[in-house]
This record gives structure tokens, sequence and C-alpha cells, in this order.
């Protein structure tokens, strides 16, 4: 089972924006109102969970950025 990163991958971001340059990928991330980090080399960064909420068409918030809610369960050990 493959793992997948919790940020976007670079051909992700190319799918979303259009675009191959990191310029105009944050040119076009700021005017659709996406929140994105810079890396030192200028890269735009976009969390998973906010693309897919973004995407969705949800507002994202601190309340519904969480992944998949889960709890310990201890009753199988022992």
């Amino acid at each position: 089972m493959e793992t997948q990163l919790e940020t976007l991958s670079d051909e992700e971001l190319v799918a979303i924006t259009g675009y191959r340059l990191p310029s105009l990928q944050i040119k076009w991330l700021a005017k659709n109102g996406w929140q994105y980090a810079l890396t030192g080399a200028r890269r735009p960064v976009v969390g998973r969970v906010y693309a897919r909420l973004k995407l969705a068409g949800v507002k994202p918030s601190s309340t519904n950025a969480v992944a998949e809610p889960w709890s310990l369960d201890l009753s199988k050990v022992g």
C-alpha cells in the first residue's frame, strides 16, 4: 500500500494550477484564494487535506481539516 505525502506533489500542483513554473503557480494559488507556503527555493507547497477540502468546495478551517479522526483501541491487546 502506498503512503500519501502530506503535501501535493509537483505534478499535482501542475494539474491544479495548469502551470509548471513555480512563479505562475504562486500567482494562480494567490488569485484563487489558496493557502500555501514557500520553500527556500520559492516553490509553493500545498497541504493535501487542505487541497481536498478546497476542491470539494469546503472552506478549510481548523475544525474540518482533520483528515481521519481516530481513537486508541486497546481492546484487542493482551
